[in-house]
């Protein structure tokens, strides 16, 4: 394993590691005319911006986007946030490093998801609706790309593996709300949640990195999930039109605005469901990720793009301290006081 990443960087501090080259650009000032060599390098903890200023016109010939090198170079702090000024880069043989060090990865357990996802998609009452599923998520063609695809490049689930994470975190949230909401067609929002984003195994390209694909740019993932449905609709004898229309209608309002991409508003009460449902799903992952990233700052977290705001650590800020055993925690004196419920008032 590879160290140190780039969760561990410190101000001032003089590093010698991989990196895996997302961005590639040479930069010259208007104001100056000076040109620069500006990089943006990952691992799986995270990225940051680096900026080569001298001699770098021969070595960024060497390298190319989507390659792993082994830099040199010196933490610095730039308008609040971090970044490399780089002294050296090498390009690295695939036999030197593990692609794993590189490329964020779901921390569940791919091939359990998968069989989970098999085993609710069996269990649909409604015949069509499990056919379609079945013929969508168990076409060897789709399946390795649904095991490995990320939900997103930066905003949610970007990470291997994301997809399906967030696939099986929508049928958790699901249970509960259709438990609740008797009147949803049950196996109808959980085909929106199989294949709201089934557009995305094709959207992105998430081989050494995590880019779109030019059919992702060109075309997006709702429109090629819609294809892709209609194309398993078809071989499907005699599936119901109707049936067929409602399932266009998740993929196609998911998002819940044109603002955000949806070229219909969700108008049935399952395409309801959907959005809300895919959307605190996708709020929460970005905010678990902002907090995961941030571990070692103070009460706020780094700006979230999702929200696109900071986010208060609330633990911090209450001042609680966990000491390791996961139950034992402490209010520093001047932290709030949270009142007690009236179950315990009584």
């Amino acid at each position: 394993m590879k160290t140190p990443f780039v969760v561990d960087f410190a101000e001032g501090q003089l590093v010698t590691t991989l990196l895996l080259v997302r961005e590639k650009e040479i930069r010259t000032s208007a104001r100056s005319g000076k040109s620069w060599l500006e990089l943006d390098l990952a691992d799986r903890s995270g990225s940051i911006p680096a900026k080569m200023w001298d001699n770098f016109e021969a070595i960024a010939g060497t390298f190319e986007r989507d390659d792993i090198v082994r830099i040199r170079g010196r933490v610095k702090l730039y308008n609040g946030q971090k970044e490399l000024t780089l002294e050296q880069v090498i390009s690295v043989p695939e036999h030197e490093y593990e692609l794993g060090d590189f490329l964020p990865h779901t921390k569940c357990d791919v091939e359990k998801m998968y069989r989970d996802l098999c085993g609710v998609i069996a269990a649909m009452a409604n015949p069509w609706l499990r056919r379609l599923a079945s013929s969508v998520v168990e076409d060897p063609a789709i399946s390795p790309k649904l095991k490995r695809a990320p939900a997103a490049m930066t905003m949610h689930h970007a990470f291997i593996g994301g997809l399906l994470e967030h696939v099986m975190s929508l049928i958790a949230l699901s249970r509960g709300v259709l438990a609740h909401y008797p009147e949803l067609d049950g196996d109808l929002v959980l085909t929106g949640i199989v294949l709201h984003d089934i557009g995305k195994i094709d959207e992105l390209r998430y081989a050494r990195g995590i880019d779109y694909s030019t059919e992702g740019r060109l075309l997006g993932h709702i429109a090629i999930g819609i294809l892709l449905v209609r194309e398993k609709i078809k071989a499907i004898p005699n599936f119901p039109q109707p049936l067929a229309t409602l399932v266009d209608h998740l993929i196609l309002s998911h998002h819940g605005s044109f603002e955000f991409g949806s070229p219909a508003l969700p108008q049935t009460r399952e395409a309801v469901a959907l959005h809300f449902l895919d959307d605190i799903d996708s709020k929460m992952a970005a905010m678990r990720a902002t907090h995961d990233c941030t571990a070692g700052a103070g009460e706020w977290t780094e700006r979230n793009p999702a929200l696109r705001r900071a986010l208060l650590r609330a633990d911090r800020y209450l001042g609680f301290v966990d000491h390791g055993g996961g139950s034992e925690s402490v209010p520093r004196r001047d932290a709030p006081v949270a009142p007690k419920s009236p179950e315990v008032l009584k």
